[in-house]
């Protein structure tokens, strides 16, 4: 595995990356992990998201925040400071573990929970696809204290499969409930709870959120070839407008 420590001038390009390199490990092989920080906020949908269900674009709009649309499913999310992204391509062949949907997220997901436990031994993977800690042993499987500080989803293609999220460190939180709103579709563990009552930072500093992802994913070489000329494509063809992003 080689990883790629490295965020793009553009929210589009940002997003693009992540494509770009499962793309490549279908043509060339390998296994990647990237690891990136928005410099300001956006909202990424998930690539079935309706907008208007998931989205407050006034207010996105009043606050000059950007709303795109990645490759991958779920429900809308919003990232920038204080929120590290990770993406991680992996190879069926090398991890037959990970086959399937449901697997695909067990396998992902516990690593980093394991590795996160050396701080916060209450991290869970819950629901589908989120990473949530309780204050306190006890509340650890239910209960108002648990509260999710990673969201993550799924990318399928033919040989490899691209695993990425949001890691919530530092982040404002007001932004969520802000721009998003309910979500139309919720795990059972929210309870219902309001945006404020639900998404929590992790008490870690950036650098040891990073280290938990590299205890999670050791890549010890540096990917020097991204795909640049990939990148460009897909910004072009898609998420660099309007028809993919808002459609």
């Amino acid at each position: 595995m080689r990883r790629l420590l490295l965020t793009l001038e553009t929210p589009a390009a940002n997003l693009a990356l992540d494509e770009a390199l499962l793309d490549q490990a279908e043509t060339e092989g390998g296994e990647y992990l990237r690891l990136w920080e928005s410099p300001r906020p956006i909202v990424v949908l998930g690539r079935s998201s309706r907008v208007d269900q998931e989205v407050d674009v006034g207010a996105c709009r009043g606050r000059g925040i950007s709303i795109l649309r990645r490759a991958s499913g779920g429900a809308a999310i919003v990232a920038g400071p204080g929120c590290l992204m990770y993406a991680v391509v992996l190879s069926y062949d090398r991890r037959p573990a990970a086959h399937g949907i449901r697997q695909s997220h067990t396998y992902v997901l516990e690593r980093l929970a394991a590795a996160f436990r050396h701080h916060l031994p209450t991290v869970a993977h819950v629901g589908t696809s989120d990473l949530a800690f309780a204050a306190d042993a006890a509340a650890a499987v239910g209960g108002s204290s648990v509260r999710k500080f990673s969201g993550n989803s799924l990318r399928v293609k033919r040989t490899h499969f691209l695993y990425h999220g949001t890691l919530l460190y530092g982040f404002d939180l007001s932004l969520i409930s802000a721009c998003l709103r309910t979500p139309p579709r919720q795990p059972a563990y929210r309870d219902e709870r309001a945006h404020a009552n639900f998404v929590v930072n992790v008490p870690l500093s950036n650098t040891e959120v990073q280290q938990c992802v590299l205890a999670a994913w050791p890549a010890k070489d540096e990917l020097n070839d991204w795909p640049r000329a990939r990148v460009e494509q897909l910004v072009a063809e898609r998420y660099g407008r309007n028809e993919w992003n808002l459609g």
